[in-house]
């Protein structure tokens, strides 16, 4: 049965008339949820706090008007902050602002390489990565995250930069803590964890982070933060506490602004963080826009390479002002979604209300302990590496799970690149291991063939599809007129992967939703390699 109509809300200036009221409610909220975490997305970084504003400031008033997306919310992420810490590190070699100078033509390089990436049509490359590697990939970054704030969020310097140091020096800091700092950090924590328990659904109004800082600025001046002092705590130790604990900000906005220094663009370790930046963030917004686009009550797609031009040239402005790098941001863009927004016009409010709170309530801001940002990341790390991360991967499947923990594991060791390259190495083994030719890798094997009287495309897979082949063939379902009827058939086929199973199960939702017919069928023959719905198939013996 056909699906009914929906009117799609005008985009433009049209859009703005028809939609302000909702755009504007809704920019409003995501704001409330947008300044914490930007602040603490900076400071995490080893950016100022101010870094992270300019990015999203910069993603609302610009990138709206430049990228191809429709609800999606520009601005600083948790995904990045280990790349861009590791960056103001080895740069800066000991000097942080140098290594800031440094990081931001890094960002705006990688910005121009995310252009081109626009520019030649690379969006469709969110297609190409395994589904496990991206997770494991996210749940890495998750745990570092963790590892990184747990020490801020009780009041400790840790000594240690590397992850796996870290963990092994968390023992060590719980017996060093800062009590009222870490009351500070456990209750903002605390509340995080519980908030979305609560039924009431005039609470459930009140965003999370909002709440958070709303209890821990009254915390903090209870606890006279703002003033370098010592204290007795029950245990009979003296502790220390002052103005380092809570947020700085300059005086102004425009003494903010630093400017790039250029002189070791070229350098290997340079170039390293270039492709890192570019990369990962460019396949962190991909992945978010795809995924809002499926949140999207009118099912509108975003045009990727348009939305990927955008986001680079967002990245160029900011990186030249001294902000963060920026991506289509996932949570924010949910949260967009469920305030109700209609047009890309709540983006730009958001930036809007973010300019303007920034420009004449800074001393408010000052007023937010480190603790309560910190606690913040340490439960965007949890959603990113959930324990339900693990089970519903093994869920698919055991070689999943392998290429999932591979991906983290390695990432956890080394870096990003390294991590995803891990992932997807696996995945090209199992795939051999399961018999899939080497000639089948990158090229699938397919025909289409049209029945006039059914109106009806048939595309025959053969052999194999797999993850890294299947931009060709979802080319090959683009090029087909919408709003018909497309079976694929995989009857001659003898391997398909997860990610394959993955893609077209969003692929046949989009179609239909386009008022067409879209099937999968002649999979008996093959074996799932789980209970699950999406997991990858494949004949017991493969032919060749």
């Amino acid at each position: 049965m056909k699906n009914h109509l929906i009117e799609v809300p005008k985009s433009g200036l049209a859009g703005l008339r028809e939609n302000w009221k909702s755009d504007l409610v809704s920019g409003f909220l995501v704001f409330l949820i947008a300044l914490p975490l930007c602040l603490g997305i900076s400071m995490a970084s080893g950016f100022p706090p101010m870094a992270g504003i300019f990015s999203a400031v910069i993603g609302g008033l610009v990138v709206t008007f430049l990228g191809g997306s429709h609800l999606t919310i520009k601005g600083p992420a948790a995904g990045l902050i280990i790349i861009a810490v590791g960056a103001v590190s080895d740069l800066g070699q000991g000097d942080a602002l140098m290594g800031y100078r440094l990081t931001l033509a890094v960002i705006v390089v990688a910005g121009l390489l995310q252009v081109v990436f626009g520019w030649v049509k690379s969006g469709i490359l969110a297609d190409f990565f395994p589904s496990a590697a991206v997770h494991g990939m996210l749940a890495a970054i998750g745990i570092i995250i963790i590892a990184k704030q747990l020490f801020t969020l009780v009041g400790v310097k840790p000594e240690a930069n590397e992850t796996l140091e870290l963990f092994g020096e968390l023992p060590h800091a719980l017996t060093a803590i800062n009590p009222d700092i870490a009351i500070i950090g456990g209750i903002s924590l605390l509340i995080l964890f519980l908030f979305p328990l609560i039924k009431n659904k005039y609470l459930r109004m009140i965003p999370a982070p909002l709440l958070v800082i709303l209890v821990a600025i009254p915390m903090g001046i209870y606890f006279d933060l703002e003033h370098e002092h010592k204290y007795l705590f029950l245990d009979g130790h003296e502790y220390s506490i002052g103005p380092k604990f809570l947020v700085t900000l300059p005086e102004n906005m425009l003494s903010a602004v630093t400017f790039p220094d250029f002189s070791q663009v070229l350098t290997m370790t340079s170039i390293k963080y270039i492709i890192m930046f570019a990369l990962v963030g460019s396949l962190e917004s991909l992945l978010s826009a795809k995924a809002v686009d499926s949140l999207d009550p009118y099912r509108r797609k975003s045009n990727m390479n348009k939305d990927l031009m955008g986001v680079g040239l967002g990245n160029v402005l900011a990186g030249m002002i001294g902000g963060l790098a920026m991506i289509s941001e996932i949570v924010r863009s949910s949260a967009n979604i469920n305030n109700g927004a209609k047009t890309a016009w709540s983006n730009f409010f958001h930036g809007v209300f973010l300019l303007l709170f920034v420009a004449f309530f800074p001393l408010l801001i000052h007023q937010i302990p480190l603790a309560a940002l910190a606690a913040m990341l340490v439960y965007t790390g949890y959603k990113l590496s959930s324990p339900k991360e693990f089970v519903n991967t093994y869920k698919i499947g055991k070689e999943q799970l392998s290429i999932f923990l591979t991906t983290l594991l390695v990432t956890l060791a080394t870096d990003l690149l390294l991590g995803i390259a891990a992932g997807i190495l696996l995945k090209m083994i199992i795939h051999f291991a399961n018999g899939l030719p080497l000639k089948y890798l990158f090229k699938p094997l397919f025909t289409v063939s049209f029945e006039e009287e059914k109106e009806e495309y048939t595309v025959f897979v053969h052999h194999s599809a797999v993850f890294s082949n299947y931009i060709n063939l979802k080319k090959s379902l683009d090029s087909l007129p919408k709003g018909k009827s497309i079976r694929i058939d995989f009857t001659n086929a003898n391997l398909i992967d997860h990610t394959v199973m993955e893609n077209l199960h969003q692929y046949q939702h989009e179609y239909q939703h386009g008022q067409g017919k879209f099937t999968l069928c002649g999979m008996s023959h093959l074996q799932q390699r789980s209970d699950h719905h999406l997991s990858g198939r494949k004949l017991q013996k493969i032919k060749n």
